[in-house]
């Protein structure tokens, strides 16, 4: 029998025309290819230290055995008294890779857009930004029970077709079967660790429903020679129910709740902030950056947020 056809709200299925729109906004997303400061959305080995003539200055540091004598910063030495190396940075290629998380529970939206959306606009404004640097960008789709790769290219079409990969992953997101998300996500991770050799930056988009010991594992295995940036797409009801009486269900159960509960309501937004902060700093610890995209807000402004905050 077939699927029926998805309805035409761009709000839950995705198009090629709405994502492609998603290119305008990418100019707002501050990173480029090359130089970042250390407090970067990526966390600083985007810009290779090299001893070099023609490059752009970054620091001086004491003069180590072995150092060129030609890079020695002699204004430095006179005044420190101790024989100080210039260092430069080159600009580096950087390919990109995006995982987009399109598994069954990203098909949630409570107000506006569902996570799955949005993680396809997120997708979208990435890649294209990536390509304005002229650097490779590829990705992987993956839907729960099965994924697709897209080998990074310098190619507009290469985007186009990363695009509809995830275009397909959406439009079939409620047919999805059951799988544990846990394990599907720590298999994907391991599986992204054999794709991803070294020098790449890795966007991971998801909801990260759970956070689990095995994925902070796998995630600091991907980060030990690659920039790894987090986004963690969430929907407003997964931190805050609204204020009234409503009933959920996953289709073969469901269950009543009133949202006027405040204790209720406290507990659910205090393990959410409280499950996020702890999970954001085991991520620190190996210089994992992750940030939060909402389902209700405009994406724009809410990247424009992000950056800003990274860039200050």
């Amino acid at each position: 029998m077939k699927s029926p056809k998805p309805i035409d709200n761009e709000n839950i299925f995705l198009t090629l025309e709405h994502l492609l729109k998603f290119e305008l906004i990418s100019s707002i997303v501050n990173f480029s290819s090359g130089k970042q400061k250390s407090n970067s959305v990526l966390s600083g080995r985007y810009a290779s230290k090299l001893r070099g003539r023609g490059l752009d200055f970054e620091e001086s540091r004491p003069y180590v055995l072995g150092d060129d004598i030609r890079k020695i910063d002699w204004n430095v030495t006179a005044k420190t008294g101790g024989t100080h190396t210039k260092i430069f940075t080159e600009e580096k290629e950087k390919p990109a890779f995006i995982y987009v998380d399109q598994t069954a529970s990203m098909g949630f939206g409570s107000k506006k857009k569902t996570k799955s959306v949005v993680a396809g606009e997120l997708a979208s404004i990435l890649a294209h930004k990536i390509k304005k640097g002229c650097d490779r960008v590829g990705g992987m789709v993956n839907s729960g029970e099965t994924y697709e790769v897209v080998t990074p290219k310098r190619d507009s079409r290469n985007i186009i077709y990363f695009l509809q990969k995830i275009i397909e992953a959406n439009q079939k997101i409620y047919e999805a079967g059951h799988f544990e998300f846990e394990d599907n996500l720590t298999e994907i991770i391991s599986k992204i660790n054999n794709i991803v050799t070294h020098d790449y930056v890795v966007f991971i988009i998801s909801d990260f429903r759970r956070y689990s010991a095995s994925v902070v594992s796998y995630l600091s295995q991907l980060a030990l020679h690659n920039d790894l940036v987090l986004i963690k797409v969430y929907d407003d009801m997964e931190e805050q129910f609204p204020e009234e009486n409503f009933t959920i269900t996953n289709t073969t159960h469901q269950i009543n709740l009133n949202g006027k509960n405040k204790k209720l309501n406290k507990a659910l937004k205090d393990t959410f902030e409280t499950d996020y902060k702890n999970f954001k700093a085991e991520l620190e610890k190996y210089q994992i950056n992750i940030f939060k995209v909402n389902t209700t807000d405009p994406i724009e402004n809410q990247l424009i947020d992000v950056f800003s905050n990274y860039n200050r």
